[in-house]
């Protein structure tokens, strides 16, 4: 009795202070649509004078056709390439002659790019975005460029890289029928056979106002900014190709699959990839709650158990992959010196079947709980930060106010549907496993 009525105190405050905050620090915003689709969110937020420009394309890796794989991380390079008004190579150090930053990065579901600016520069960043919608430069000269830069790093990154092609091999054993199995940095070969109308299709399809939010947070004038854009995007044509989006639904799989990849490394590692719901799914915070368990600090279950204690790993740690469809749930470690990977996987799956089998404590889920709700309120506390939430939960969720309410998604996870999710996903059947092991080991 007692035990339970100090859990339900620990519930009560955790819940009231969660409450608290999301008012307190309530995230005001304003969003609307223009006629030719583009989704515009704002957020003023005077603290500092700088601000944040950002452009989501609902486009990544899986929405590539075979033949095609790469193209969306392709295209976050060549948009760098300029404009009918913007000089080749010009486009970076407009941005940082106005002491600005800024970036792109490519995902399975998304291509993103931002600029960081001086709060008076607003209209900089809005003019260069609206030129990289409304006319880049996808020419002969642009895409042999990238298409060189591309290989390079897929070089450095990937092939070369120890355990570099992990998620390539994880993902490419775990999906049979869903484009999830190409990672965004697609193939040498279908780069090399692309041609150049293949690139101005991909254009044309997926960069579009109809495809893409725009998100700005930072130092603003709501009004004097609706105006920049609507001089800005607002005469760009909207789409009118149909943007492909993909329909199949991956198997269920009844069977582990296994694989070993001999690799230019000297220690082994293991990998266990397990097929979870999308993002969004009440699962998936309970599943995301639990990766916290096993791996959210170097006192989490994973590290203290196999690197910590048994000494069998040099690093170990799991990953949910945030995927807009049913993605993986990584599990992983890098064996110690001398310790085979078979007896590395047999530790990582006693830690495993502990989470299955034991109730986790109140004190440990108050952690989680704790650490789950800081870990929310840090990737919120810039306008960088900000801008592309709001981005993410609009595109993906079709609620942008998921900034200020989906902590309480999180917390309404209990130690039971921790328990759960582990029971239910966690399973020998439902996983992939990969054996990295020294080139040296491989049979002659």
């Amino acid at each position: 009795m007692k035990r339970t009525f100090f859990s339900c105190l620990l519930w009560c405050a955790a819940s009231l202070a969660v409450l608290a905050q999301s008012k307190s620090n309530k995230i005001e915003f304003t969003e609307y649509t223009l006629d030719n689709g583009l989704h515009v969110i704002l957020h003023q937020d005077k603290s500092t004078p700088n601000v944040a420009v950002s452009v989501l394309y609902h486009v990544g890796s899986k929405n590539e056709e075979p033949g095609r794989t790469g193209f969306a991380h392709f295209f976050e390079h060549l948009m760098f390439e300029g404009s009918e008004n913007i000089d080749r190579g010009e486009y970076m150090g407009m941005v940082t002659k106005a002491g600005g930053a800024l970036n792109a990065n490519t995902s399975f579901d998304r291509t993103y790019y931002y600029e960081l600016l001086p709060s008076n520069r607003l209209e900089l960043g809005l003019w260069m975005e609206a030129e990289r919608m409304r006319a880049s430069k996808v020419d002969e000269v642009g895409v042999e460029t990238q298409r060189k830069v591309v290989k390079e790093e897929k070089r450095q990154r990937i092939d070369n890289q120890p355990y570099g092609t992990i998620l390539e091999n994880t993902f490419d054993l775990a999906f049979d029928v869903h484009p999830y199995s190409s990672t965004p940095i697609g193939s040498f070969e279908d780069l090399n056979n692309a041609k150049i109308e293949g690139f101005r299709d991909f254009y044309k399809t997926f960069y579009v106002p109809n495809n893409a939010t725009l998100s700005i947070a930072g130092d603003i004038n709501i009004d004097e900014t609706k105006k920049m854009i609507e001089k800005y995007f607002a005469s760009i044509p909207k789409g009118t190709k149909p943007i492909p989006r993909p329909t199949v639904t991956e198997p269920k799989q009844t069977e582990e699959r296994r694989k070993i990849v001999y690799d230019n490394i000297q220690l082994p590692a293991v990998i266990q990839g397990y097929h979870i719901p999308a993002q969004g799914t009440e699962d998936f915070y309970a599943l995301s709650m639990l990766t916290t368990l096993l791996s959210g600090g170097e006192s989490a279950r994973l590290p203290k158990a196999l690197v910590d204690k048994q000494q069998k790993a040099v690093a170990a740690a799991s990953i949910p992959f945030p995927t807009e469809d049913p993605g993986l749930f990584l599990t992983y470690a890098i064996a110690n010196m001398g310790v085979e990977a078979d007896d590395l996987e047999a530790a990582m799956d006693a830690e495993i079947e502990r989470v299955k089998a034991e109730q986790l404590s109140d004190r440990e889920f108050q952690k989680l709980r704790n650490q789950v709700e800081s870990d929310f309120v840090q990737q919120n506390a810039t306008v960088a930060g900000v801008a592309e939430q709001l981005a993410n939960y609009h595109v993906y969720f079709k609620d942008a106010n998921l900034i200020n309410t989906e902590l309480e998604r999180y917390m309404k996870v209990t130690k039971d549907d921790i328990k759960r999710v582990a029971n239910q996903y966690l399973t020998k059947e439902n996983r992939v496993v990969l054996h990295y092991l020294p080139k040296a080991a491989q049979p002659k």
